[in-house]
Parts: structure tokens; C-alpha cells; sequence
């Protein structure tokens, strides 16, 4: 069951962390996550699993970034997150949607004990223009039931910053 809006208030700073808060992005069911400053692309055209790809890093202007169509952008929410409880979730909005702009296409399933930044995946079919701390994606929040473990360690636990892909780690 996905927890709405009004549940999602009542765990706010308890088994629901998000900071910073703010009431007004709660929405009947998530809650919106806004842009950070900054994102990264990859260096190479080329990508390999098996190796560290090297990134380069983009500082997005008050005045806003064109991205370009094709071609995979790495952000971060301004928001740190955390639940103990529940499985969250990441969406883009429809708004941004309906702009050509996909937002975290795939990977939006986060584990209970998860605790960060989300990496976003930025995506566009057709030139956009992209300010900081917009209100970009939203996240939701799935009861579950039956025991679990918490997600307490990993290659993207606890991070500060965007995260480019560890898959090669899965190789060692």
C-alpha cells in the first residue's frame, strides 16, 4: 500500500526523515524533491561495466542549463532522505514529463534503511532548459509486510554527493 500525502506527514521526522522539509511539497500521495546545483557526465562515449568511468562536473546557473537531448545526466536532490519503516520510491513529476524530460527512468526502488541523496538519471528527447532546486521529482512511500533486514551498507549508502555507477565493484 502506498502511504498518502496526509500519512506521510504523520511519519515525517520520525520513521520518515526528509530535510529539508518543507509542508507545501506534499502532494495526495509523495512528496517533491527538488534539483541540486550540480550534475555530472560521463567523460567517455563509451561506457564499460567493468571499469570506473570518469565524469566531469556541471554547475547548473540561476539562470539555467540547456541539456541536451540524448544524453545521460547525473543529479542529486537537495534532500537527504531516510526511512527505517518503509520501501521509498522515486518518480519523476508529470510536469517534467510532459516536458520530454525523464527523471530517474530506472533504479527508483530504494531499500528500507536507505539513507542519502538520490542519484537522479536525466534524460531529454528534445532540448530543455533546467534550473536549480526545482521541484523535479517526487518520492512515495510503499508499506511493507513479512520480516526484513535494513539496508545498512552498499555502494551508494550514506552518500553526499552524485554518484556515478559502481557497477564495477560487482566484478571484484
Amino acid at each position: 500500500m502506498i502511504l498518502s500525502g496526509k500519512e506521510i506527514m504523520k511519519h515525517v521526522g520520525k520513521e520518515i526523515i526528509i530535510e529539508p522539509f518543507e509542508k507545501k511539497r506534499i502532494n495526495p500521495n509523495s512528496y517533491n524533491l527538488s534539483l541540486f546545483n550540480e550534475l555530472l557526465v560521463y567523460e567517455n562515449t563509451i561506457l564499460d561495466m567493468k571499469q570506473k568511468n570518469p565524469t566531469k562536473k556541471i554547475i547548473i546557473p540561476e539562470n539555467g542549463l540547456l541539456l541536451e537531448p540524448n544524453k545521460l545526466y547525473l543529479g542529486r536532490t537537495n534532500e537527504y532522505t531516510k526511512t527505517d519503516k518503509y520501501v521509498p520510491m522515486l518518480e519523476g513529476r508529470s510536469s517534467t514529463g510532459r516536458l520530454g524530460l525523464f527523471i530517474h527512468v530506472t533504479a527508483g526502488f530504494g531499500d528500507i534503511g536507505f539513507a542519502g541523496f538520490w542519484t537522479l538519471e536525466i534524460f531529454c528527447v528534445q532540448p530543455v532548459k533546467i534550473y536549480p532546486n526545482v521541484e523535479i521529482c517526487q518520492i512515495y512511500y510503499h508499506d511493507i509486510s513479512g520480516e526484513y533486514d535494513l539496508y545498512s551498507s552498499g555502494k551508494y549508502q550514506n552518500n553526499t554527493g552524485i554518484q556515478s555507477s559502481l557497477m564495477y565493484k560487482d566484478f571484484d
